[in-house]
């Protein structure tokens, strides 16, 4: 059980990296300053610089968060697919589930800061790729190798049909969303439509005719 104090720890590490991220969305990289997210973290710079020793270590906790929360979201539906009884069904609702998660605006305003500074700092911009694409395709993956296992898709390489199953269902709302600042321009109807539609093409690629088991 966690003492008082290292709730305490753990509540002022979470308001310093909400600060932080308000600033790096306001101010981008390179104008946030210190100084800025201690003073809206109520909190002093020192103790900021001790949790996260400097800006980018504070920025790549940011993302990190952001990431670890879009995952923790969907972590169970993931791992359910391995063992699913009816996966096209299965693998709908998870679609479904997955554009929701990934276009969420302060997703999308992070992935456009990156990007924006990717050529200046490129350390940045793989640590959203490594946390964010990366460790999910690595996951589905997994999935993907172990319902292969059970007969149930045709994936010779499960890493590449990780991606193609992503970009499948993403591609259009998150291409759209990169460009829009409007964050409400895609209705409940829309996602779910590309979900499914994404879901038909993946399987009619990589879809087995052997019963489930």
């Amino acid at each position: 059980m966690s003492s008082p104090a290292q709730l305490r720890s753990v509540r002022k590490r979470q308001e310093i990296i909400d600060a932080a991220q308000s600033v790096f969305l306001d101010k981008g990289f390179a104008g946030a300053s210190v100084d800025e997210v201690a003073a809206l973290a109520s909190t002093s710079k020192r103790t900021v610089y001790g949790l996260f020793r400097d800006k980018k270590g504070l920025f790549t906790a940011v993302i990190t968060e952001a990431i670890d929360a879009a995952e923790h979201r969907s972590h169970d539906s993931v791992e359910a697919l391995a063992t699913s009884q009816d996966l096209a069904t299965d693998l709908r609702a998870f679609a479904r589930r997955h554009i929701v998660d990934v276009i969420q605006p302060h997703l999308m305003r992070l992935r456009r800061l990156i990007i924006g500074e990717a050529e200046r700092f490129p350390d940045l911009a793989s640590v959203w790729q490594a946390e964010g694409p990366g460790r999910g395709h690595a996951t589905l993956a997994r999935v993907f190798t172990a319902l292969a296992e059970r007969g149930l898709l045709r994936a010779a390489d499960p890493e590449l049909a990780a991606q193609h199953f992503n970009w499948l269902i993403l591609s259009i709302p998150l291409n759209q969303a990169m460009f829009r600042t409007d964050d409400d321009h895609h209705s409940p109807a829309d996602l779910e439509y590309y979900a499914d539609e994404g879901i038909r093409v993946f399987l009619a690629a990589y879809g087995s005719d052997r019963p489930q088991r």
